[in-house]
């Protein structure tokens, strides 16, 4: 017995795609350096090499603290990101959707910090320019200064989100993992079904076989007591005949058993159809109705 079981995957599946996002933060930091050709062949000449050998650049705030803790402070970003993210590729990091809300909240708070070092490093900058003209001495050039607005475009920090794309390889396994559990799920229900329904299908067949010996043993047994009360060599009456053939076919004898069945009706309606010819078709049935 067969059964094909048909389930229905569900039609949301959790994966990469629904359960993160993509996150990427970008800090720009002025690096606050530049290269002096002047300084570079003088550099080259004095040592009498070629001027494609070395290279001067010079690093016009010369470690200045107040933009020494904005380029800290972007390493502290990105410390952060990388503690509360994994790694999606060279430029994002995935994000899983419970967490965002708190990692909105904190990228607000380093955002804020950012601001406030630009903020502190901008008010200053006036003053930190004037101090360079002294620790550069013959180096310090006024014009490779940028103004305080070309400065402040220099810096910037941006939060970006984005959703996980469904079609990437490493989304596609929780498919195929749905597809494979679904199968697995219909041949086991198939199964189980299969298994019940030949437990229920054996014990309705001892019902009925009960059922059947327990009635046709008992017409037996009556018309037998019946029989016997009478005389042997008279006629056997049409209801007993009758009945005796019902209970013949209730059996649905196959194979010996039915061709000994009609041998003995057969020998039966050739004699006299008396009584006595009936009792060895009653023991018949009546032996087959035991086992």
């Amino acid at each position: 017995m067969n059964s094909t079981v048909q389930l229905d995957k569900p039609n949301h599946i959790i994966s990469l795609a629904t359960s993160a996002v993509l996150v990427s933060v970008d800090v720009n930091v002025w690096s606050a350096t530049k290269q002096d050709r002047e300084i570079s062949s003088e550099v080259t000449l004095a040592k009498r090499a070629d001027q494609s050998a070395g290279r001067f650049v010079k690093n016009l705030l010369a470690d200045d603290q107040h933009h020494k803790r904005i380029s800290n402070y972007r390493q502290t970003i990105y410390n952060w990101l990388k503690r509360n993210t994994y790694r999606w590729n060279n430029s994002q990091d995935l994000l899983p959707v419970q967490n965002l809300m708190q990692f909105k909240t904190e990228y607000a708070e380093h955002e804020a910090e950012f601001h406030r070092l630009l903020d502190n490093f901008i008010a200053n900058y006036s003053h930190i320019v004037s101090d360079m003209a002294f620790k550069q001495g013959d180096m310090f050039n006024r014009d490779d200064y940028p103004t305080v607005d070309e400065v402040r475009g220099k810096f910037g920090i941006k939060l970006y989100v984005s959703e996980v794309p469904t079609q990437d390889f490493r989304c596609k396994v929780s498919e195929d993992l749905a597809n494979d559990l679904k199968q697995q799920y219909e041949q086991q229900a198939g199964e189980i079904i299969t298994g019940i329904m030949e437990q229920q299908a054996d014990r309705l067949a001892e019902v009925l076989h009960s059922i059947s010996h327990c009635c046709g043993y008992q017409e037996i047994a009556e018309l037998q007591q019946r029989i016997r009360t009478g005389a042997s060599t008279a006629v056997a009456n049409f209801a007993q005949v009758g009945q005796l053939h019902a209970l013949t076919r209730k059996l649905r004898l196959e194979g010996n058993e039915l061709k000994q069945s009609q041998d003995l009706w057969n020998q039966f309606y050739t004699s006299g159809r008396t009584v006595r010819e009936l009792m060895p078709i009653l023991e018949f049935l009546r032996s087959l109705i035991r086992r």
